[in-house]
Order: structure tokens, then sequence, then C-alpha cells
């Protein structure tokens, strides 16, 4: 009896403890707003994931690598589905652990005992659970394929972060310039028109669409300044830093001055790549396997579980041991309804991956016809530009020689800015399209430089948050 306390002890001093981890939103919104492109914690992260150093820090400009790099240590996105993927993990431990025995006793008091007998009778039971048709195993299998699927959807949050970066990246490419000098010039335009109206060489009508092209060019200014306000917000948000911390900060748009040729992207090895590398049906399949793990499970259970009870009894100065033996008797059941909720599931999962697959080749089909002709676009507006330009030449030739004057020349100029705005917005189409390539295949295309994997993203993502050594 006096080691009953001392074995509970020990048992207890195994048991894990909670510690409160409150969170104080105060400190979290200035955490928020402190956020920085540079911040060293960032660079720790950025090289640790790449596996190398990165000089200089920080980068100049900043272009959409390093954006995405920032993103991966920012977003919370990521640390959500990191923390998913742990808890998937950890759920394997659960499914592998084995029932815990469970003991128990009895202590009657006989009254009617005869003089000089202790009244007392001690009994102690143990009851060893045995589980049967390989369940465990069954729970760990379905539990790995689980924690397969929550890894697979943490890789498809990475993607997802670098192709939101990419999207408010492209939305921001800066035009604000030339629709200012197109707005200067077609107010040069105005003021020579109406030099000329005044002096009987232009009509009414000429200068009320030169005035109205003129406030045309105006609104079209303005709303390129509201929309630059918003896209650089909506880049901020994709990045996950406060807007202030793009101020000063210089940005490249290399990586949208070249398109991939569209023979580069065969369509029946996209369609295979895209099936055998999105992480989203690669997650759904493992969905499937699970579904097929719990069925599987559902069947076993029609096996009962035994339970081995060994019993020890001190009776009235007499030693007593017994050996039960208990199982539930399958008579009433046997397990039909969960057997056939876990083949409706089964059913469920594989409809899940076949129409997650569909929606895949349809995805890639989609963005291949789209970024064909967007390439098209973009190639006939920037002949267009060099044609514009080459009349623009022509143009101020022929006014330094005299031979055309200076509204012809202003002119020409006006048509080739707006040129210039008709060439990039043919390129961003083709880049939003290639941008659905990309998506559809789950990896980047085109002159962008090297990115770490996934994998090595959230690595060092539980390196940061402490989930590793």
């Amino acid at each position: 009896m006096k080691r009953l306390p001392i074995t509970l002890v020990l048992l207890l001093a195994g048991c894990a403890s909670f510690t409160p981890q409150p969170l104080d939103s105060g400190k979290q919104q200035a955490a928020l707003e402190s956020r920085r492109l540079d911040a060293p914690d960032v660079r720790q992260f950025a090289e640790r994931s790449l596996g190398h150093e990165i000089t200089p820090w920080p980068p100049q400009p900043w272009g959409l690598d390093a954006l995405t790099l920032v993103a991966f240590y920012y977003q919370p996105d990521l640390d959500r589905a990191q923390a998913q993927r742990v808890a998937a993990e950890a759920a394997t431990i659960t499914a592998g652990a084995r029932p815990n025995p469970t003991g128990g006793g009895s202590f009657p008091r006989n009254l009617d005992a005869p003089a000089g007998q202790s009244p007392w009778t001690n009994g102690f039971t143990l009851d060893i659970p045995v589980e049967t048709a390989g369940k465990r195993d069954i729970r760990i299998e379905q539990a790995q394929h689980l924690a397969q699927a929550a890894k697979l959807r943490a890789a498809e949050a990475v993607w997802q972060v670098r192709s939101r970066v990419r999207a408010s990246l492209l939305a921001a490419y800066p035009t604000k310039e030339l629709v200012r000098r197109q707005r200067d010039l077609q107010e040069e335009i105005a003021h020579m028109i109406e030099r000329r109206f005044v002096a009987g060489f232009a009509s009414q009508p000429e200068l009320t669409q030169a005035r109205l092209t003129l406030n045309r060019a105006t609104l079209a200014l303005r709303e390129n300044q509201k929309q630059g306000a918003e896209n650089r917000a909506r880049l901020a948000a994709a990045i996950g830093v406060p807007d202030a911390a793009l101020d000063g900060a210089e940005v490249s748009y290399q990586a949208f001055e070249q398109l991939p040729p569209v023979s580069n992207l065969p369509p029946t090895e996209a369609r295979r790549q895209a099936l055998v590398t999105r992480p989203d049906v690669l997650a759904t399949l493992a969905d499937y396997e699970a579904a097929q793990s719990a069925l599987q499970l559902e069947i076993a259970k029609q096996y009962p579980d035994i339970s081995i009870g060994p019993g020890y009894t001190w009776d009235a100065g007499q030693v007593k041991w017994s050996l039960g033996l208990s199982l539930v008797l399958p008579l009433l059941n046997r397990n039909e309804g969960p057997i056939a909720e876990a083949k409706a599931r089964r059913e469920e999962a594989a409809a899940a991956f076949l129409s997650v697959q569909a929606k895949a080749i349809a995805e890639v089909d989609e963005a291949l016809a789209g970024y064909g002709h967007a390439v098209e676009m973009f190639e006939t507006a920037d002949a267009l530009l060099q044609a514009q330009q080459k009349l623009e030449r022509s143009t101020a030739a022929a006014f330094q020689g005299g031979e055309a004057d200076r509204l012809s020349w202003v002119s020409a100029r006006f048509e080739t800015v707006a040129a210039e705005l008709a060439r990039i917005s043919a390129l961003s189409q083709a880049q939003t399209s290639l941008g659905r390539v990309e998506d559809a295949l789950r990896r980047p295309l085109g002159a962008q430089g090297t990115l770490p994997t996934a994998e090595q993203v959230l690595s060092s993502k539980s390196h940061r948050n402490g989930n590793q050594p």
C-alpha cells in the first residue's frame, strides 16, 4: 500500500503541463504596423530558405522574387497552413497510441467476520485492452494520408502567396508618367488650337474636340493616380506589410518585360505536369487514400476488441488469483451504419478528386489558349508602337526642316505616348495570361529568378516559429 502513492507520483511526473499564451491585440497591431521590407529577421528567413547569403541587403531594387520572399515571411496564411500541417502530423502520434490498461480495486468489509480474523477483503483488477484486426495500423495509415494532404495544402498556400504578390505587382506597373505626359501634350495641343481659332484658322468643333480630349486626359490622369494608390496598397497587403513600408523602396518590374514563347508550353505536356505536380490535385488524392483507410477501419471494427483482466484478491488470509476475458458481442449490429457512411465518404472523396483533376485540366487549356492570343496582341501593339515612333521621327525631321508645323509634331508625340500606353496595356494582359498559366501549372515561368521550394519555405517558417530545433 505504501508503494501506491509513489507509483502515482511517478506516473504524473511524465505528464505535460499547460502554459497559457494570451494574444494581445494592441501588441499585434503595433507589430503589424512596424513591419519593414529590410528587417533583419526577414533577411535571416530568406537566407535560410535559399540556403545562401543574400548580398547586398536590402536588395536594390526590390524585384518580384525579393518581394515574394518577404511575403513568405510575413503572410499569416502560411503560418496557419503550417500549423495545420503540424497538427496533422501530431495526429499520427495519436493514431499510433496504444490504449492504456485500466486498474481498479475493491476493499469490502465483512461485519460478521469471526474474532481474530481481518474483516477486510482486498481486491485488485487490471484490464488490458487488445485491439484486433490491425485497427492500429489502419489508423496510422489514415493519419499519414491526412498528414500528407495537410503538407500538400501548405505547399498550395505557399504558391497562392507568390501568385498574389505577382498579380499585385503587375497591377502596380507604373504608367503615371506616361499618362501625365499625354495630358501635358494634349494641353499643348489645345492651346495651339485655341490660338488658331482666335486667328481664324481653326473651327469651333475643332476647338471643342481639343478641349474635350484635354478633359478626358486630365480625368485619366486622376483615375491613374487613384488606381496607383489602390494598387500600391494591394501590393503591400499581398506582401503582408503596411503601405508605409513601401515608402522609399525602389521596385523593379523587370520580371514582366519578357514573355516566354507559346511554343515552349505544349498543351499535352502542360496538362501532364499539372496533374503530376499540382499540390491541390495531390492533396485530394491523399484525401481519397485517407477515406479508403477510414472505410477499412470501419470494416475492421466488425471484429470486437478483447479485454484481458487479471485480478488479485486477499480474502481472510487467502490469496486468490483470477483471469477475466471480455469482448463486445456483435449480436445486434455488425457496424453496418458506420461502414455505409465510410463508403459514401470514399465516393465523395473520389468525386472531389475527379472534380479537382478536371478543373486543373480546364485551367491549363484555358490559360494556354488565352496566353497565345495575348502574346499576339502584345506583338501587334509593339509593332504599332515602333511604327508610330518611326512616324514621330519623320514628323520631327519635317518640322525641323520647315515642312511640317508644330501642331503636327506635338500630335505625333501624343500618338506615340498613346501607343506606348497601348503596348503596356497589351503587355499587362499578356503577363496576366502568363500568370494564369503559372497558376494552372503551379510553377513559375518566364525570366523570374530562383525561389525556394515550398518545403524550404515551410521548414524556415517552422524554424522561426520554434516547431523545429
